[in-house]
């Protein structure tokens, strides 16, 4: 083993290096060479050598850049320092400079004239047709994964175009994309466990944002009327398949408009971008078909609890009742449940995963939905509704509340929830109140998940496969720093 702490004799490389093409770019110059065929193309690559195999006096290598992959062809006669390159190590980047041919079996190739070490690979690279079998390992090493797995880069390049399609598409709807403080100084915008730090300078508390929603509703009383940013959001609460503690968050406001204008928006948006990225609003997740063209189903909460669960309930079912309920499905209650916050958890733990939708779950109950506003028809409920694709929300949106003084009075009873022991409510935002009080115009609000809609379009199931870089438990730094031997 390498001590790290002495010098090394990695081999001299060039600090920088002029490529002329990608591997894409010589297939796509080069689609219809006859077997054994040469041209008068030189060009100069550069990327891993990710497969070689020695013939005698010939040798033929793969090398993949970020566009795909090429053969190489050496042979002693033609190519500088022929040992050298069949020497070379499973990962090692180099770069090559040589002809444009095909072989006889008339696989396009780049003959290798001069080439060039551009980086060693000191670690032993994962068998290319079986890539890396422990998961752990590929979350943590995910600079090896994105060369040893066609589906992992695939996923990250579908994610780019998923955002910029997003992008694209509100734009053409009028809508500003802005930037909004991640540190806050107190937590607000959604229930959620925020991270605390400190600042040092200020000698003050702060939180990593939970979500972006007051800021962006500050803007809209500020006269910006379609805002969105798409951002990192932070909570401090558990990990599963469908959770990482810091993700990415779309969040949009849009004034005059309310939650039936943004159920219009939000299919109109979705099943774009899913045409833009898949050309399809068809596709296949968890071995379930699933279409996401417009128009979705919209259903109020309480009809698909009678629905799938087969119990009625409402805001008037006595309390007694509603804990019956609760009890007879293995709902977990607190004394400070009232009967909004019952209803909720009977539909998350009867309903919510049956949904394979999409469908607009509507109408939730003022209890749980501090920062909606009341519903015109029915008493004790909000324009709230949430997006459920695949058994799993996607997205939640409502018609947004303009009272300050019924915000207020909202904030206040979230603060007695976290006095009673709701780790997850809301303080009261003081300077919100105020911005309110200079008056935000009728708007609607809407929050997509951008991580659970990469899931849905890519076919995965799991978060972390969608996350470069998701949060993993620590492992020993001192060993996995260490360099190997060559």
């Amino acid at each position: 083993m390498t001590d790290p702490t002495e010098p090394t004799d990695y081999p001299a490389v060039p600090y920088s290096f002029d490529v002329t093409h990608s591997t894409s770019e010589v297939i796509a110059e080069h689609p219809d060479l006859e077997p054994g065929a040469e041209t008068d193309s030189v060009v100069t690559i550069a990327g891993r050598m990710m497969l070689r195999r020695d013939q005698g006096k010939i040798a033929f290598g793969t090398l993949q850049d970020s566009t795909g992959r090429i053969q190489l062809f050496a042979t002693t006669k033609l190519t500088a320092d022929f040992e050298g390159f069949t020497s070379l190590s499973i990962g090692d980047w180099i770069a090559v400079t040589g002809i444009v041919m095909t072989t006889r079996r008339g696989e396009l190739s780049v003959r290798v004239e001069q080439w060039t070490v551009l980086a060693s690979a000191r670690r032993p690279f994962p068998d290319k047709w079986h890539g890396i079998s422990d998961p752990d390992v590929r979350y943590r090493q995910r600079y090896v994964d994105l060369w040893v797995s066609d589906d992992t880069r695939e996923a990250f390049r579908k994610r780019s175009e998923i955002v910029s399609a997003i992008r694209r598409r509100l734009a053409d709807e009028k809508f500003i994309e802005v930037e909004t403080p991640m540190l806050h100084p107190i937590p607000g915008g959604a229930a959620a466990r925020p991270f605390v730090t400190h600042h040092n300078a200020l000698d003050t508390d702060l939180y990593l944002r939970i979500a972006p929603e007051l800021y962006l509703k500050r803007l809209v009383v500020g006269g910006m009327e379609r805002v969105f940013e798409i951002g990192r959001v932070f909570r401090n609460e558990g990990m599963s398949t469908r959770h990482n503690p810091e993700f990415t968050m779309l969040e949009l406001y849009w004034a005059y408009a309310d939650y039936r204008q943004m159920m219009g928006l939000v299919e109109t948006l979705l099943e774009g971008v899913a045409i833009d990225v898949l050309g399809t609003t068809k596709l296949e997740y968890d071995g379930r078909e699933l279409d996401l063209s417009a128009p979705w189903r919209r259903a109020t909460m309480e009809e698909l609890i009678l629905e799938h669960a087969g119990v009625e309930v409402s805001l008037d079912t006595p309390r007694e009742e509603l804990e019956g309920i609760c009890e007879r499905f293995g709902v977990e209650t607190r004394p400070s449940y009232g009967p909004g916050k019952l209803i909720l958890e009977i539909y998350e733990k009867t309903t919510e995963a049956e949904l394979w939708g999409p469908v607009f779950v509507t109408d939730y109950p003022k209890e749980v939905s501090p920062l909606s506003r009341d519903h015109r028809d029915r008493p004790g409920y909000t324009e709230r509704f949430e997006g459920i694709v695949a058994g799993r929300e996607l997205l939640n949106a409502f018609s947004e509340l303009l009272d300050p003084v019924e915000q207020l009075a909202r904030f206040e009873a979230q603060e007695a929830d976290k006095a009673a022991g709701d780790d997850e409510a809301m303080v009261i935002d003081a300077d919100y109140v105020r911005a309110l009080d200079y008056g935000l115009p009728p708007t609607a609000g809407l929050g997509i998940g951008i991580d659970r809609l990469v899931m849905l379009l890519t076919g995965t199931t799991t978060i972390r496969d969608v996350i470069l870089f998701p949060t993993l438990r620590a492992e020993n730094p001192v060993s996995s720093a260490r360099p190997a031997d060559r």
